[in-house]
């Protein structure tokens, strides 16, 4: 699978991990910065993560900055990004099985390495069930989107 990773400074760490990982489990990892700790500004990255999602270039993203709340605002604001904020097992697996997440979103002060591994496997292997409920909710948020993008 091609996955667009990004990060700010606060994530720059964890980002080269997660390169590591997705090499391992031989998914193509296409970094989009930062490339060093200097410090940057999240929406740079939340922006060419979730425009290769959008554009076809990445099947999926995964962001990481301090917390992973700003990534996670900024990411949303690009029509056709749906990025959950994860910290936890369920909620890395279940964003993409009923509400169809294709970016990933972790606080790099928030969570360890382990954790933060675990939960890009879980995003990664997870599939979209498009059972009714599910497809009818995100109909809903598809049409939220395209009224308020108008």
């Amino acid at each position: 699978m091609k996955v667009a990773v990004g990060a700010d400074h606060a994530g720059f760490e964890l980002k080269e991990r997660i390169k590591v990982l997705l090499l391992e489990l031989q998914h193509d990892a296409r970094d989009l910065g930062t490339h060093s700790q200097a410090p940057v500004d999240y929406p740079d990255f939340a922006e060419a993560v979730g425009l290769a999602v959008r554009d076809g270039k990445a099947e999926r993203g995964i962001l990481v900055c301090g917390s992973g709340v700003g990534a996670s605002v900024a990411a949303n604001k690009i029509p056709g990004i749906r990025a959950g904020l994860c910290h936890d097992h369920y909620s890395a697996h279940q964003g993409v099985e009923h509400d169809d997440i294709n970016v990933l979103v972790l606080g790099g002060r928030i969570i360890g390495e382990s954790v933060a591994l675990e939960l890009v496997q879980s995003f990664l292997e997870a599939r979209y069930t498009a059972e009714e409920r599910h497809q009818r909710r995100l109909e809903k948020v598809k049409r939220l989107e395209r009224r308020f993008s108008e």
